[in-house]
């Protein structure tokens, strides 16, 4: 197995301030905008935007938590059961801009699970997807960020590892790992 750093935790600040003012451009004060992270990872990363959209702005975004585990197409297939997780979302997401916030955009099947779980607890009036790393070349169904830290060319046999130091880790780090086969 060979492990490769793609994203240092200085890089990674960086890359989030910048995603930050992506998402500011685009949402005019932020008045009916809010962030929903996807469980579990997304989670993390969604906070983490939150508290620096909050620096940035002056002002509270509302941030919640959205579990798919019900929605995804390999729930009933799976011999070992999908853990479930906390669906968070305090706040009314009708009429609203939603930013939909995962770790890594690999084949599009988590997203699109997510739009579905999202739209039966209301309409939004626009859902915009924020990756931090995004698989290249391995979709498959036909989805894409809006907001990208880092494109990534990989390989089937290769994965993308995720680090943050809110998941109990030293250092946040982001590791592209190959598999030896």
């Amino acid at each position: 197995m060979q492990k490769r750093l793609i994203i240092s935790s200085t890089l990674l600040n960086i890359t989030i301030e910048r995603l930050c003012r992506q998402v500011i451009e685009n949402h005019d004060g932020f008045s009916d905008s809010i962030i929903i992270g996807l469980q579990p990872k997304g989670v993390f990363l969604a906070e983490r935007i939150s508290k620096k959209l909050e620096e940035l702005l002056g002002k509270y975004i509302p941030t919640g938590q959205l579990d798919i585990s019900f929605n995804r197409d390999d729930f009933r297939r799976r011999e070992i059961p999908v853990k479930s997780y906390i669906t968070n979302i305090p706040f009314q997401i009708e009429g609203k801009k939603v930013i939909l916030v995962d770790d890594v955009l690999y084949t599009g099947r988590s997203v699109r699970s997510a739009l579905e779980a999202l739209v039966s607890l209301g309409r939004p009036s626009k859902i915009e997807f924020l990756t931090l790393v995004d698989r290249k070349h391995s979709r498959h169904v036909p989805i894409e960020a809006d907001y990208i830290g880092q494109k990534v060319n990989t390989l089937p046999t290769q994965k993308v590892l995720v680090e943050l130091k809110e998941q109990g880790f030293e250092n946040d780090n982001i590791w592209l790992i190959t598999n030896d086969e």
